[in-house]
């Protein structure tokens, strides 16, 4: 046998141990492992109980560990030690998709389920309020232009130091850490464009990316920002036990707890069902869930699961999980993400 042929030989019989090996791996799991966003996870519990029930599968073990987090477990490798899916309230980013290539995971199927909208709000015990996004700029920011333009330490304490039409009342939001979606698109949404109200302020994105990034992304760290963890959950708990408080955190919570909280009007819009599906509530974004391609055929009834999660009767028009708060996709829209997941076409480069 020649050097070439043995090589080749040899190599061969190294790809089918390690494919073999994933698989005998692979197979000793026989659920589905989920984890990442906490906004997306009420809607994945829904899809996986009821996919336990109408399948010979078993149900999917979800975990609640934000997105950042749960792409990072998902980035992780390939293998049953991995998850084989990542719920996410934002999209990959090119950082995390660099991860996943760097450890193996060379093919990720992006399913786009529907649309939430970050609901600022507070105990229905409480009054109402009206805010723009500059408001809530000036109430949580880290560093906040003064009178000269001069960027200096948040000095606000009340809302009505940030806005004299707003109540004489102490500002404290309860919000999500730096692993969740929810933070990212907060940020993003809302701070990063009340921010930008500011003329000198926005001329530093293109002059001074980085003192920019820091008057514009950076949240409070003095108190009146309290980072609360991914469970949502307590911090309505919390909101109904404390009426002077607010909280950060996705439309569906808001609707599932509209006997205990409510949603505060950004410049004048109340975050709702249709506010969100047609654009006119400013703070909306999309929802996600990632694939991993090398776990399907393996782990079994990962491909009936996902089909389950994008069939019409979950997300369509009037499908399920509308009753739970998620905004769906337009129809055309939600046939090609159908035919995408049906396919487990590799969307994320």
């Amino acid at each position: 046998m020649s050097v070439k042929s043995l090589f080749l030989s040899t190599f061969t019989a190294a790809v089918v141990f390690v494919s073999t090996s994933f698989s005998l791996q692979a197979a000793s799991r026989d659920y589905i492992s989920i984890v990442g966003s906490s906004t997306v996870y009420p809607f994945a519990t829904v899809v996986a109980e009821r996919f336990g029930r109408a399948s010979s599968y078993a149900v999917p073990k979800i975990e609640s560990t934000g997105s950042g987090g749960g792409l990072k477990l998902f980035c992780a490798g390939v293998g049953t030690d991995t998850p084989d899916i990542t719920n996410a309230s934002r999209r990959i980013k090119s950082s995390e998709v660099s991860l996943c290539q760097k450890n193996g995971v060379k093919e990720i199927v992006e399913v786009k389920i529907g649309y939430d909208g970050i609901a600022f709000a507070n105990s229905k015990k409480a009054k109402q309020l009206d805010l723009s996004i500059k408001d809530i700029y000036l109430a949580l920011a880290k560093v906040v232009p003064d009178e000269k333009g001069q960027l200096i330490e948040n000095p606000y304490q009340s809302w009505n130091e940030v806005n004299t039409a707003l109540p004489n009342m102490r500002i404290e939001v309860l919000g999500p850490p730096p692993t969740s979606g929810t933070r990212d698109a907060f940020v993003e949404l809302v701070m990063e464009k009340g921010c930008s109200e500011f003329p000198a302020i926005a001329a530093l994105e293109s002059t001074n990316p980085d003192k920019f990034k820091a008057a514009c992304q950076g949240l409070r760290e003095d108190g009146v920002f309290i980072e609360a963890g991914e469970n949502d959950n307590l911090i309505v708990q919390k909101l109904d036990v404390n009426p002077d408080a607010f909280g950060i955190f996705g439309y569906s919570f808001l609707d599932q707890n509209s006997d205990k909280v409510q949603g505060s009007k950004i410049g004048g819009v109340l975050p709702s069902f249709d506010t969100i599906g047609d654009g006119s509530y400013p703070v909306s974004r999309s929802l996600y869930f990632y694939v991993k391609k090398a776990h399907i055929g393996v782990v079994p009834g990962l491909k009936a699961y996902v089909a389950e999660f994008t069939s019409e009767d979950a997300i369509g028009e009037e499908g399920y999980l509308t009753d739970r708060g998620l905004i769906p996709l337009a129809p055309n829209e939600w046939q090609t993400v159908r035919a995408d997941a049906e396919s487990m076409k590799n969307n994320v480069n």
